[in-house]
């Protein structure tokens, strides 16, 4: 009774791993099957797979036999102590083997509540609990009928079963729904399984929250509470711009967590994690809906650990090994060390990106904690983002200080929406023509005007004959100390290097300044870089450099100083 047997270990879900090992445990990997008939099918195999790769302890990797009897059967030889699902995927089928093993679990005749979007709202309409008006439907005549006869206005498509926001659609008038039942008709569900069948809900306009909570033996404490901020792309879709932890609580969000602990009671939770989501309107708290599993978006235990002194996926071993420990952490006030927050990055359309400058450009950010960027550039093509799958990339961020957090949450805003270059770097064929002798006339001006600053640092392409302290690229390891003046006349040495280590250089050469000193990027250099101006400023909004007020009749030139 040493082995535990976590069913598709994915995203947070992966963290149980090391959490087994740690309490002496050995942990039993086993890969639910993934219908790989079609093209989503394929990739969100290749990611649970990574996922587990990517997992840096010895575990025993086993795969799901071609029937239940079979696999059921290899499990029960291992004798395990628990059977838990790490992610969505692997809650149908942990479910069944802890039931069919009697183990400590959650009961069989609960998981159509625990899994399909409808039947968890049927089961808090039969407890008499607030819930959304929905309608699963095969065709669009069957949801013009239920829109019609329920009278309604704005609705919300989705899949039956699913996870994250693949599929989701804001519908606000019956042409919208109509056509997107039509366009998720041809579609398929995170899994890769069609989309035979859809849910219509009415929509509730609110705030937006997921609560984890984890339960022992019916009893549910707060482990987490998040609140999202998504905006509605112009198909109706939903995108996750940011996901932040709420340290304190504000108005409403106490009966929240109130009416998600009587939802788990509703759904049938005794054991282990509810992922919740739920919406604050005028009326109150009302569910979205449900996932009975560690939270998403491969949050690292030491993330979490640094926000709330726990991860979810030890407190749910806890509510399976250790009740009374359990109960303890239950009766503690809800307070956090630090704030958290994920910044989702949208892309803005489908491209085929070269670098990824935002990896040297997150990492100086003060709540920086880690950046996950695909960094398959060869043959990767990024689509436009239109639901959490698609986004392409998350920065972790975690501060004590809220401030923080916020301007750097602003800075990326600002980046991805005005120099998404510094994002992701399009491959360009463009062909950038320097004239050289022009680049050497307009510096040669420019350090004329600066003279009497104090030590200059020139940083350029083309030597100069009379100008202060110069150095080209291969130079600059060599410099030391801070200068109070940087000059910048890069061009040609730009041409061919990509913008994720154009951005490194860049931020290399800002760093050579003093405080209170000043740097100066004319547009000769600013305008080889793919993002121009906007992106040079956000370079050096990166270090916190101040940019300054351009004098009267002096165009071009970016002045920043370091405060």
């Amino acid at each position: 009774m040493r082995n535990i047997v976590i069913v598709d270990p994915a995203s947070t879900g992966y963290n149980y791993v090391q959490d087994v090992i740690s309490r002496g445990f050995n942990p039993i990997v086993l890969q639910s099957t993934i219908d790989e008939s079609t093209e989503e099918g394929k990739e969100f195999k290749k990611m649970v797979e990574d996922d587990i790769e990517s997992i840096e302890h010895d575990f025993e990797w086993i795969h799901e036999e071609d029937t239940y009897e079979k696999t059921l059967e290899i499990i029960k030889g291992y004798e395990p102590l628990l059977v838990i699902p790490g992610a969505e995927q692997g809650v149908v089928l942990a479910t069944k083997l802890a039931n069919d093993l009697d183990v400590l679990c959650n009961p069989i005749e609960n998981l159509d509540a625990m899994t399909l979007k409808h039947e968890m709202h049927n089961r808090l309409a039969k407890h008499n609990l607030r819930h959304i008006r929905g309608q699963v439907i095969t065709s669009v005549e069957e949801a013009v009928k239920f829109y019609d006869e329920e009278n309604l206005n704005e609705v919300v498509v989705k899949p039956v079963y699913s996870a994250g926001s693949t599929g989701v659609r804001i519908c606000l008038n019956k042409d919208e729904m109509i056509k997107s039942i039509k366009e998720l008709s041809t579609k398929t569900n995170l899994y890769g399984n069609r989309l035979s069948k859809l849910l219509v809900q009415e929509r509730i306009n609110g705030e937006e929250y997921f609560v984890n909570t984890v339960s022992c033996d019916g009893n549910h404490r707060v482990t987490l509470i998040w609140k999202y901020r998504k905006v509605k792309t112009a198909e109706g879709g939903m995108i996750y711009d940011t996901i932040e932890t709420v340290n304190e609580l504000n108005l409403g969000e106490a009966e929240m967590v109130e009416y998600a602990y009587k939802v788990a009671d509703a759904i049938g939770i005794r054991y282990g994690p509810v992922h919740g989501e739920y919406m604050i309107d005028d009326d109150g708290p009302v569910l979205i809906e449900v996932n009975c599993r560690p939270s998403g978006c491969h949050m690292d235990a030491d993330y979490l650990d640094r926000i709330s002194g726990q991860h979810e996926t030890d407190s749910v071993l806890d509510s399976y090994l250790k009740p009374e420990r359990f109960h303890e952490e239950k009766k503690k006030r809800y307070r956090l060390y630090a704030h958290g927050a994920l910044k989702l990055l949208i892309t803005p359309k489908d491209l085929l990106a070269d670098s990824a400058p935002l990896r040297n450009i997150s990492i100086k950010l003060k709540s920086h904690y880690k950046t996950a960027l695909d960094d398959t550039f060869d043959t990767k093509e990024f689509i436009k983002t239109e639901d959490l799958e698609s986004s392409s990339g998350i920065i972790y961020l975690v501060n004590e200080d809220y401030f923080e957090l916020t301007k750097d949450i602003e800075f990326l805003r600002k980046v991805e929406k005005m120099a998404f270059d510094l994002v992701l770097s399009e491959k360009s064929i463009d062909k950038i023509e320097i004239d050289e002798t022009e680049c050497i006339s307009k510096t040669k001006s420019l350090m004329s005007k600066i003279e009497n600053y104090g030590t200059t640092l020139l940083v350029t392409d083309q030597k100069l004959d009379d100008a202060h302290v110069q150095v080209n690229l291969d130079e600059l390891d060599g410099i030391q100390g801070k200068y109070d003046c940087i000059v910048v006349n890069l061009n040609k040495s730009l041409v061919e290097i990509k913008e994720e280590e154009i951005a490194r250089i860049f931020l290399e050469i800002f760093t050579k300044v003093k405080v209170g000193g000043l740097i100066f990027v004319p547009e000769s250099t600013y305008q080889n870089i793919k993002s121009k101006r906007r992106g040079m400023e956000a370079l050096l909004k990166t270090l916190n450099l101040r940019l300054e007020l351009p004098p009267q009749g002096v165009d071009g030139i970016i002045i920043a100083s370091k405060t």
